[in-house]
């Protein structure tokens, strides 16, 4: 499988992307918004890398994948992971690629073909109600905004955006 757009493409993790994982995912950002996704160091991205690529043909786990340029380089990663009785959507690209749209791009091309896979025809986005930047994401895509109110995020009650996505 892969998903090409114009300046990029969506494709299966390979295990040696995982210095690119780990360097990807130190930014700020991450730190503040899903520290659960920063991998300190190349191993520990190595054997969460290891975990994903396990699940690609597993039924009920999560669905995550490369985001790269055109010219190979990775930037992020765009995944759909089981929520209660649905699914989420999750996205991140590096902070030296950040604010070009690639996200937004990214799950333009990966929602036909996520809830295709998935045998679903809707999917949450969920982020912390400051994250400027995902807010934008899910809007650009036509996501509707559910609630803006207090909910449990990242294992913690705090002020959360709920959107909605149905094809």
């Amino acid at each position: 499988m892969k998903l090409q757009s114009k300046r990029l493409y969506i494709a299966p993790f390979t295990i040696d992307m995982a210095q690119s994982v780990h360097l990807n995912s130190l930014d700020e950002d991450n730190r503040k918004f899903v520290p659960d996704e920063v991998f300190e160091t190349k191993d520990i991205a190595e054997k969460v890398l290891t975990s994903l690529i396990s699940f690609y043909d597993i039924e009920g786990k999560p669905k995550v994948y490369a985001i790269a340029l055109n010219d190979g380089q990775h930037i992020g990663h765009v995944q759909a992971a089981p929520i209660g009785k649905g699914w989420e959507i999750g996205y991140h690209i590096g902070k030296a690629f950040t604010g070009n749209g690639y996200a937004t791009e990214a799950v333009k091309v990966f929602l036909p073909f996520i809830l295709d896979k998935l045998n679903v025809s809707e999917i949450v986005g969920i982020c912390h109600s400051s994250n400027m930047a995902s807010r934008k994401v899910m809007e650009h895509c036509g996501f509707m905004l559910q609630f803006d109110r207090l909910g449990f995020y990242q294992w913690k009650i705090k002020k959360i955006r709920k959107y909605k996505y149905i094809k």
